[in-house]
C-alpha cells in the first residue's frame, strides 16, 4: 500500500491520526452510556481510554493483518468523532468499519462524511477489493450511514452476539469496490 497522505480532509471535517493527548476529548464521548450502548465496551474510563489512545497512535496505516488505520473526527478544531478501518483477513483486501461520534453533533452528517472518506481510503488508498460494517441491529442510525454511503445491508443475523448481558442481532452491510467506482464514491449522496 502507498504511504496514507494525512490527515484527510473532506467538505467539512479533518481525519486524522491520534494523539496522545487526547484522552478527555475522547473520554467526552465514549464514557456516554449512550454511545457505548451499541460498541462492544463499556462506557470508557479514563484508565481505559488512556490504553485504547496509546494503542490507536500507532494506527496509521493497513500494513498487515494486525493493522489499523484509526482516525479521530475533528470539525473546526474540536474532535466530534472517530472512525476506524482493518483488514478482514490477511489478504488485506477485504476490510472492516467501525465509528464513534459525540452525540452532540448528531444528525449534522458528519458520521456519512468520515465514514464515506474512509471508504475512499480503503478502496482506492488501500486497494482492498470489499469493506464491511456489523451493526447491532437497533442502532438506526450506524445502520442509516450505512445506507447513505451506498453500502447494502446483505444480513440480518438473529440473536447472533452475546453483549452486556443479552443476545443481540447484527446487521452486516457491505460494499464492492466496484460499486464505489461506479457511483457510491466521494461525491455521492
Amino acid at each position: 500500500m502507498p504511504e496514507l497522505t494525512l490527515p484527510l480532509r473532506t467538505e467539512r471535517l479533518c481525519l486524522r491520526p491520534y494523539r496522545g493527548d487526547e484522552v478527555d476529548a475522547l473520554l467526552a464521548y465514549y464514557s456516554d452510556p449512550m454511545v457505548a450502548r451499541y460498541i462492544p465496551w463499556e462506557p470508557w474510563t479514563r484508565e481505559f481510554a488512556t490504553t485504547v489512545v496509546a494503542r490507536r497512535v500507532n494506527g496509521t496505516g493497513i500494513t498487515g493483518a494486525e493493522s489499523r488505520l484509526a482516525l479521530v473526527v475533528e470539525h473546526g478544531a474540536e474532535i466530534v468523532g472517530d472512525v476506524i478501518l482493518w483488514p478482514a483477513d490477511e489478504t488485506l483486501s477485504r476490510g472492516e468499519m467501525g465509528w464513534a461520534f459525540h452525540p452532540s453533533v448528531s444528525g449534522r452528517g458528519f458520521a456519512t462524511e468520515a465514514v464515506r472518506a474512509l471508504i475512499g481510503v480503503a478502496f482506492e488508498q488501500c486497494g482492498m477489493h470489499r469493506v464491511i460494517a456489523h451493526v447491532d441491529a437497533r442502532n438506526t442510525p450506524s445502520a442509516r450511514v450505512c445506507e447513505r454511503v451506498g453500502m447494502v445491508r446483505e444480513a440480518h443475523l438473529r440473536q447472533d452476539h452475546w453483549t452486556k448481558g443479552e443476545w443481540t442481532d447484527t446487521l452486516i452491510y457491505g460494499l464492492l469496490a466496484a460499486q464505489w467506482t461506479a457511483g457510491s464514491g466521494p461525491a455521492a449522496g
